[in-house]
């Protein structure tokens, strides 16, 4: 019972499990959900959704699920004229709500397809077609514990509703990110030092209990080095162009980044499509303000964290070929991919963060460039969770050319 469900969750990214969905089905057999669509909509998420963060998607899956009872597409357009009129609100006494019983999903859904074969002409108040006012569990402006609202404003909520109202978007962690939510993200990013140099200026707490104890109980403290981040981090950003749309985005990370006072080093550049023979200290990338790759790739180490924020999305020569630059006035003399796979190689902690939503990876027009270039890097979509799967492989040696698998989302 209810098995496309499970696979609709699923589909919208709610990790269920097997032992929630067969405790979801325990729960329905001992009536838990009360035979009503709102029961089962919020017993449901009290068993399958395991954070707030999940409460959008749940939503999404459920409204996408139960569409057929509300969606605009499934209903004749006469219909539609027939609830385009709005009523008094009405007066609801409690031997309505004591007459009126919440039906289950399944002889709703049965009801409904009954009515709109049958119905031909608009109704107002009533307790059985389509129509506003009144009783029926159809329609809008009326009363009908568990009711489906087609069209209207809601008075009373059904589950439905409750769901397409997505109250929960902004517990998503795969939306688009904020200073503050890419400052935390970054926290993440740290490998500290052991304790081998520095003063030892750092009160241990453990280390001063014990020896307190050891001295019968005099005090004695005992003083640590501090532990600092090790972490050094190259941030390279693409400018201009196709990343205008993006350029508040970028401004956040710039922001976080330059925020986040616990790396070791930190060094930003800027580039044009892609990367070439020359890093710019600024966005414009004009000039003869900028720093040889070469020279970057000479005078840092392999320790460095590389964070590559761009698209991807170009003309195949400008990815592939010798002079493929867009600029005007510069030639390449050795094709951008040989420059990033040179990265890669040198910098084996290295993701590539593409602001573009992961479903467009594919059919874009630059889905080639994406796709070569995913082959080179991780790459991860700028969300929440992608930054923090981004980070998670900086912290670990990534082999070399392993790249992503740009994959249908």
């Amino acid at each position: 019972m209810f098995t496309e469900f499970f696979y609709y969750l699923r589909n919208f990214g709610v990790p269920v499990s097997m032992n929630e969905w067969q405790s979801l089905m325990d729960a329905l057999e001992m009536d838990m959900a009360g035979s009503s669509l709102t029961g089962f909509y919020y017993l449901c998420r009290a068993l399958l959704v395991k954070t707030e963060a999940h409460y959008d998607r749940f939503d999404l899956a459920f409204a996408s699920y139960m569409g057929d009872l509300e969606s605009p597409e499934g209903l004749p357009d006469k219909i539609w004229d027939w609830l385009n009129k709005e009523l008094p609100p009405q007066e609801i006494t409690d031997a309505m709500r004591q007459n009126h019983n919440q039906l289950d999903i399944e002889e709703m859904k049965r009801m409904l397809e009954e009515r709109l074969a049958e119905q031909n002409e608009e109704h107002h108040g009533g307790n059985r077609w389509v129509g506003t006012g009144g009783t029926s569990p159809f329609g809008h402006s009326g009363y009908h514990p568990g009711g489906i609202r087609i069209g209207g404003n809601t008075r009373n909520l059904s589950a439905v509703k409750v769901a397409g109202m997505r109250r929960f978007q902004e517990f998503r962690t795969d939306e688009t990110l904020g200073v503050r939510q890419f400052q935390l993200a970054l926290r993440k990013l740290r490998q500290f030092t052991t304790r081998l140099d520095g003063a030892r200026q750092e009160l241990d707490l453990d280390a001063t209990v014990d020896q307190t104890c050891q001295n019968a109980g005099r005090l004695e403290l005992v003083w640590a080095r501090p532990r600092v981040n090790s972490m050094k981090v190259l941030l390279f950003m693409d400018a201009g162009g196709s990343m205008l749309s993006y350029s508040r985005l970028c401004n956040q990370l710039f922001t976080a980044v330059n925020k986040s006072n616990h790396f070791k080093d930190l060094k930003n550049f800027y580039f044009h499509n892609c990367i070439y023979d020359r890093l710019y200290h600024d966005p414009s990338c004009r000039g003869s303000d900028y720093t040889d790759t070469e020279h970057v790739l000479r005078t840092c180490d392999s320790d460095y964290r590389i964070i590559i924020v761009g698209d991807a999305s170009m003309g195949p020569s400008e990815l592939m070929r010798v002079g493929g630059i867009i600029d005007w006035d510069l030639h390449n003399e050795q094709p951008a991919i040989d420059w990033l796979k040179r990265i890669r190689q040198h910098f084996e902690y290295s993701v590539w963060l593409n602001p573009l939503p992961a479903k467009y990876w594919e059919w874009v027009e630059g889905a080639f460039t994406i796709r070569t270039i995913g082959q080179v890097f991780p790459m991860e979509e700028l969300t929440v969770e992608g930054l923090e799967r981004a980070i998670a492989k900086l912290k670990s040696r990534s082999a070399v050319g392993e790249g992503t698998k740009v994959a249908k989302r």
